[in-house]
C-alpha cells in the first residue's frame, strides 16, 4: 500500500503543474482584495458557535447551516474528529473569543472510513519516522461522532460543555442526521 494520494483518472478540471493550483488561488485572491471591503468584524463569532467538522471537500459549511462571514469558528480536519488540538482551538475558541456553543460535523462516505492504523506503520516504513498523532479513523460513523462528543464534554480546558451536539451530513442529500449522545 503506498499512503501517497492520486488524482483519479478522468478527474476533469483536474489542474496540472507544479504550483499551478496555487497560482490559480493567488490569481482569485487578487480579484477578491479588489473588490474586499474590510466589514469592520472583532474575530469573537457573532453566533458564538464552533463548528467542528471534516476538511471533505464536499462540505460547504455555511452554505449547509446558513451562516454568513464572521458568524462561526469553523475548526476542520481528516474526519471531524475531536484530537487534542482540536481541544486546544475550541478552548481558544470559548475562553479568549466567547463561543458557547459546538456543533460537531462527520459525514457519510468519509475516507477515514477506509484507514486503519495501519496507515501509520506503512508512512513509518516509506518515510523512516513514525508519526507523533494517531490516524483516527473509524468504521462507524455515528459511534465516533458520541466519542467526539464525549471528548468535548469531558475536557477540563472547556468553560462550556452544556450545548455539544453532533451530526452526520449525508453528502448525497445535504441533509444532516442529529446523533444521540448516548
Amino acid at each position: 500500500m503506498t499512503t501517497s494520494a492520486a488524482v483519479p483518472a478522468g478527474s476533469e478540471g483536474a489542474i496540472t503543474g507544479v504550483g499551478a493550483v496555487t497560482d490559480r488561488l493567488v490569481e482569485a485572491n487578487h480579484r477578491y482584495a479588489a473588490a474586499f471591503d474590510d466589514p469592520g468584524m472583532d474575530a469573537r463569532p457573532v453566533l458564538r458557535v464552533a463548528v467542528v467538522a471534516c476538511m471533505d471537500a464536499r462540505l460547504d459549511l455555511h452554505a449547509a447551516l446558513g451562516l454568513e462571514l464572521g458568524d462561526c469558528h469553523t475548526i476542520r480536519n481528516a474526519g471531524g474528529v475531536v484530537t487534542d488540538d482540536v481541544i486546544r482551538s475550541l478552548t481558544i475558541s470559548q475562553r479568549a473569543l466567547g463561543t458557547r456553543s459546538i456543533v460537531l460535523i462527520h459525514h457519510t462516505g468519509c475516507g477515514m472510513e477506509s484507514l486503519t492504523e495501519e496507515f501509520r506503520h506503512d508512512l513509518e516504513m516509506e518515510v523512516g519516522q513514525r508519526p507523533s498523532w494517531a490516524v483516527e479513523s473509524f468504521r462507524d460513523v455515528d459511534q465516533d461522532v458520541r466519542q467526539s462528543m464525549q471528548r468535548v464534554r469531558t475536557s477540563p480546558f472547556l468553560l462550556s460543555t452544556e450545548d455539544v451536539r453532533g451530526f452526520v451530513f449525508d453528502v448525497r442529500t445535504g441533509l444532516l442526521r442529529e446523533i444521540d449522545a448516548a
